[in-house]
Formats: C-alpha cells, sequence, structure tokens
C-alpha cells in the first residue's frame, strides 16, 4: 500500500514532531516566523519547511503583516485526530476505572494487616 504524502492529511503531517512543536506553540496564539525559529531553536529554512506542510493541510493559516509572516493554529483539521483518539478514551478509563479499584483494595488490605498487627 503507498504511503500517503505528508501533506494530504493531519495524521501524517502531524507524525513528524517537529511540527507537533510547532503546533503546540501556535496554540499559544499567532507568532511571526521569527518566533517559531527563535523558540524552537531550528533553522528559518527547516522552520519554514515544516510550515508549508502544516500550510498545505489546513492546520496553520498565514497572514502578512508588514514585512512578517504571522502563523496562527486552525485546529479544525485535528477534528479527525481527535475522533479517532476518543475510539480509545472508553477503554483507557476503563482500565483506569480498575487500577483506581486495585490500588483501593491494596490500601484497605494494608489497613487491615497493620491494624490486625496492633
Amino acid at each position: 500500500m503507498a504511503r500517503v504524502a505528508t501533506t494530504t492529511d493531519a495524521f501524517n503531517a502531524v507524525a513528524e514532531p517537529r511540527r507537533r512543536q510547532i503546533l503546540d506553540v501556535l496554540a499559544g496564539g499567532e507568532r511571526p516566523v521569527t518566533d517559531l525559529v527563535t523558540e524552537l531553536g531550528l533553522a528559518q529554512p527547516q522552520v519554514s519547511k515544516h510550515l508549508k506542510v502544516l500550510r498545505e493541510v489546513g492546520l496553520v493559516d498565514v497572514r502578512e503583516q508588514g514585512r512578517q509572516r504571522v502563523y496562527r493554529l486552525n485546529g479544525r483539521p485535528l477534528q479527525p485526530i481527535h475522533d479517532w483518539v476518543r475510539q480509545y478514551e472508553r477503554t483507557w478509563n476503563e482500565r483506569f476505572d480498575s487500577l483506581d479499584e486495585l490500588l483501593e483494595e491494596l490500601k484497605e488490605k494494608e489497613k487491615r494487616d497493620e491494624n490486625s498487627g496492633e
């Protein structure tokens, strides 16, 4: 099966850690490229390359502000990722509930053991 290009969907675009870092920074608000370069400690061409991919899948929007390009997060394309992860939320919650029950049982057993030793 052929691999989907990173520029066709959000899943592939966010698979790259640096792009996720860019999205994390932009989640805090609009930022010019120069701020992203400084914040991420990457060379400007690298940041621009990642921004291009994010722009092509619609995860970021760009606007001109004087001589700067200012980027902002567009969360709508993340919805399919959210929906996919949500499928697993029930399983996680059930496992966490089971773990909570086990921990309570262990605490109660520990209290009984301490009280029987008095």
